[in-house]
């Protein structure tokens, strides 16, 4: 380490950005942020540290402050959401990312700041990802001098040195060896995990091994599971659990990390909370599950869940590195060695899976609304970006071309989501500000009801009103949200009965997408504003509700389930939609006689709906052609003559596809309001539409000049030589064809053409009885070569008829013998 700090310093007075690459264990976390500030030249300037989870800030701000004899608050602060230790001294502050993010918001040229380190980046969270990238602007635009060192013991430092054009330094060997063991669970079908097998892990661990134990587990259910499971066994006297996760408050978290007293040893039950940048006293065992829970946002649902999945490589390094940093340690890791080849190297990056509705807020107050202006190690997808952009132009805080708005700027200001910070700010204008402090608190926090049985958000709000000491995070939460505010909590708010009446209306304002209407019927069965169907248990409170708003819910793609929501009434749901609603004209499709209702709607909802009994002649022609798209053109009064206009354009588009459209059923059928609907004026079913109507349609469609021009050109019938007019068939092939009776063309020597005389057509030359007996486009030849041979056969069949010896001098006739025969 000590060579590593001596190359650090010497490449810091040539580079802006450097990466370090230091196994865990090494003391990068801690020794070079002190070393950095007792040698820059710059005393004026500090030095500000990232650290992805507030324990971890909290901790290694106090130890570094401990190890410089001081009280943490001093030269060495933090600055975590809702706990904050610095003072005028502190020259070096460890800080969560998100709390960066606000710095940089408030002054992006950070001048307060010489220094900022991204310590364990190999995590790759959306906020240290954006926080890269605004440090790297503000480098560009305003601070040339500002420097940036990013490190981890598990980066892939390849893509990210391409990136920052930043030279890597890195250190071997960590503080003390961890020898690694594998020891598989047995499990059923489908069981990824078994509370038993690791509860029995750690016991026998106990007896086999020396000081405290620090065991990964997935969530904290698994860990209510592993420590339901430990006390139905004895465990040495000297030892006692201790759980640690996220939902925890400060004081429980703080206790989990402490020394253990009077000599005991302790047995740590976390979830990755405590992967890196934290030392638990006394811990020289780490038994890994191998297991993680990780958040995921399901765009279809609009909800981000934790999934259960094995973790990557470089996980399984952090997590034994925990092992050896007091002495030498060992690692017990609950699955087949065989197993780690078939893991991924790195963890995917947040960005890819998350909600970012946040990302894309931040970066519309940057003045960046489009990512592609930044410089990203993992760029946004485009598709889940533009989804939350869109989400936040419904929420108020993006105008059509992406520019924050007031309330966006506003909203910016609270430390919550975007759609809790909307409906903070909403509630507090309506009156109800205290409540949605609460409401937002419950919302961003685990379930309060871990067995979630009942949806109604009303019952959490009911344990916190009958246990105000059992959810402490809760209220602290709470209580942070209103200095926010500006507004004065107290928790008489949760007696007052009105609230109740209340709770639908500030969850619908967070989630606008997902207000509920009940289906028809009995079942528990909801449409949502947003499209979706989703359902309640049969024998849930809220089952019979006939609007609510809905807080949780699954991904299933057509029907997901309903977890947390909150009813609503109608008034509510008017009020919640009253800028977005919109008035529709719905047609009743049961019969082809239009029947109109205007419908009030938000979304996929009908709020309200009457039925039109005198609708004016514009809605009924509207109607009418809705109407032929939803049942199809088939339905129009078709007749041979139209068949035949469209096989004539077909056939004159073929000629000239510059000049003549295209026009086939499939586009008629798309288009109906734009041909059809200008003739449909004052009609009220399909029954009433004639064939005339849709000839004189036809005929607007293509134009009057092109009309009369295809008239000419493609003509329905032609004229033979014995006057007659024979209608044309254009539908059975390239050529049109001319089929007509022999004796009704003698006298003619050429085969008739259309299309100014380039188009021969197809003779179909008939008997009497009009059977084909000749197909052919050379007429002379036939009369050359084949007439005599087909007058020796047909004289004898039909002796009645004329039958000339020389056809070309003959006279055409239409009858059985020329009149003057």
């Amino acid at each position: 380490m000590k060579n590593l700090l001596k190359a650090l310093l010497q490449t810091l007075t040539d580079h802006q950005t450097v990466i370090i690459q230091a196994p865990t264990g090494s003391g990068k976390t801690t020794r070079i942020p002190l070393m950095l500030m007792d040698h820059y030249v710059n005393k004026t300037q500090k030095i500000l540290m990232l650290e992805p989870r507030r324990l971890a800030a909290r901790s290694v701000a106090r130890y570094m402050a401990s190890l410089k004899g001081e009280r943490v608050g001093e030269t060495v602060g933090y600055r975590v959401k809702m706990d904050t230790r610095v003072s005028d001294q502190t020259r070096l502050e460890i800080v969560t990312e998100g709390i960066l993010l606000r710095m940089l918001q408030s002054d992006p040229a950070l001048e307060a700041y010489q220094l900022i380190i991204f310590d364990e980046f190999h995590e790759r969270s959306v906020q240290a990802d954006l926080g890269l990238a605004l440090a790297r602007q503000s480098q560009a635009l305003f601070r040339e001098d500002l420097q940036l060192i990013v490190m981890s013991a598990t980066l892939n430092t390849e893509a990210l040195a391409q990136l920052l054009k930043a030279p890597v330094l890195e250190a071997t060997g960590r503080q003390y060896p961890v020898k690694i063991k594998h020891q598989a669970p047995v499990t059923g079908p489908n069981q990824r995990f078994s509370a038993s097998f690791v509860s029995q892990c750690i016991q026998d661990t106990l007896h086999t091994e020396t000081g405290s134990q620090l065991v990964f587990l997935p969530g904290s259910g698994e860990i209510r599971q592993v420590y339901e499971q430990l006390k139905k066994h004895p465990l040495p006297e000297d030892t006692f659990i201790a759980p640690l996760y996220g939902s925890l408050s400060t004081k429980e978290q703080d206790q989990a990390i402490s020394p253990a007293p009077n000599g005991q040893r302790k047995v740590v039950l976390a979830t990755n909370i405590a992967e890196t940048s934290l030392t638990i006293e006394g811990i020289r065992v780490v038994i890994d599950s191998g297991l993680e829970r990780r958040p995921y946002f399901d765009a279809n649902s609009g909800m981000t869940r934790l999934l259960l999945g094995q973790i990557a490589l470089s996980s399984a390094d952090q997590r034994a590195g925990r092992a050896g940093r007091i002495e030498p340690g060992t690692c017990i890791r609950l699955w087949p060695a065989a197993d780690n080849a078939r893991m991924s190297p790195q963890q995917a990056p947040e960005i890819l899976h998350s909600d970012l509705a946040p990302l894309a807020l931040e970066l519309a107050r940057w003045g960046t609304p489009n990512p592609s202006e930044l410089e990203w190690l993992t760029p946004p997808p485009e598709k889940a970006y533009a989804q939350a952009q869109e989400l936040l132009q419904q929420l108020g805080a993006l105008t059509p071309t992406h520019q924050i708005t007031p309330h966006g700027e506003a909203m910016t200001q609270l430390p919550v989501s975007p759609r809790l910070a909307h409906m903070l700010i909403k509630a507090k204008n309506h009156g109800w500000g205290e409540l949605a402090c609460y409401v937002a608190a419950l919302l961003s926090e685990r379930d309060i009801l871990q067995q979630r049985r009942q949806s109604d958000l009303q019952q959490r709000i009911d344990a916190l009103r009958k246990s105000p000491q059992a959810y402490p995070l809760i209220h602290q939460s709470a209580q942070h949200l209103s200095q926010h505010l500006k507004i004065k909590l107290s928790p008489r708010v949760l007696n007052n009965p009105q609230a109740q009446t209340e709770l639908g209306f500030l969850v619908g304002l967070a989630y606008p997408d997902r207000l509920g209407q009940h289906r028809a019927g009995k079942s528990p069965r909801f449409l949502l504003s947003g499209g979706r169907g989703a359902l309640l248990n049969d024998h849930d409170a809220l089952a019979d509700r006939q609007y609510l708003a809905v807080a949780d819910l699954d991904g299933h793609p057509r029907e997901a389930k309903i977890y947390l929501a909150a009813a609503l009434d109608l008034d509510q749901l008017e009020e919640l939609t009253k800028d977005q609603q919109k008035t529709t004209i719905r047609i009743d499709t049961q019969t082809e006689k239009v029947k109109l209702f205007q419908s009030l709607r938000y979304g996929a909802l009908i709020l309200k709906e009457t039925r039109i009994k005198s609708p004016d002649p514009v809605q009924l022609q509207t109607a009418l052609c809705q109407m032929l798209s939803q049942q199809g053109i088939h339905k129009l009064p078709w007749q041979t003559e139209h068949k035949q206009w469209l096989a004539r354009l077909a056939f004159a588009h073929q000629q000239a596809p510059d000049y003549w459209p295209d026009i086939s059923v499939e586009s008629l059928a798309s288009s109906v309001e734009e041909w059809l609907g200008p003739f449909l004026t004052g009609m009220q079913a399909i029954s009433e539409i004639q064939a005339e109507t849709l000839q004189q349609a036809f005929d607007y469609l293509l134009g009057y000049e092109k009309s009369t021009e295809l008239k000419r050109v493609v003509p329905t019938h032609i004229q033979v030589a014995s006057g007659s007019q024979v209608q044309l068939d254009y539908s059975q092939g390239d050529v049109p064809i001319l089929a007509v009776r022999l004796q009704e063309v003698f006298g003619l020597q050429h085969t008739p053409k259309i299309y100014n005389d380039q188009v021969m057509l197809m003779m179909h030359l008939l008997s009497p009885a009009r059977r084909p007996i000749q197909v052919t486009q050379d007429l002379q030849s036939f009369w050359e070569h084949t007439y005599h041979d087909v007058k020796k056969e047909l004289k004898g069949r039909y002796p009645k008829h004329y039958w000339p010896d020389n056809p070309l001098e003959a006279e055409a006739t239409a009858r059985i013998k020329p009149r003057k025969s």
